[in-house]
């Protein structure tokens, strides 16, 4: 019986512009459904959040040229904490799956690569 999980992911960039949120913001999507085989209808939501040093692009923006623009998407700001990785996008992807939650892979790319490595990746 397929169950609600939660699937996380984070990249950054190393500027603020369209084109390089786009490239890794679809890199780090491809990279987590191929790594755990989600299937678009698995899908049932995602949420970004994305530095305060980023204005360019809406990371769902990115997400919407992978064929995406059917799941319901939601933008908003990481907290602005003291030593906190710059320039950086994360994911929550919320999808109906019969895995358990430790078969689970969540994915840092990138200078992310850091921030959990206490998850199964």
């Amino acid at each position: 019986m397929a169950a609600l999980r939660a699937l996380r992911g984070a990249t950054t960039v190393d500027v603020d512009c369209p084109e390089q949120i786009r490239e890794r913001v679809v890199a780090l999507l491809e990279e987590m459904f191929a790594r755990n085989g989600v299937g678009h209808d698995e899908l049932v939501s995602l949420l970004f959040t994305a530095t305060n040093d980023l204005h360019s692009l809406f990371p769902a923006a990115a997400a919407r040229t992978i064929g995406l623009g059917d799941v319901p998407m939601l933008c908003a700001r990481e907290l602005d904490v003291i030593g906190g990785t710059p320039r950086c996008i994360r994911v929550l992807a919320h999808l109906e799956t019969d895995r358990s939650r430790s078969e689970l892979r969540h994915v840092y790319l990138e200078g992310a690569s850091n921030l959990r490595d206490d998850l199964p990746g």
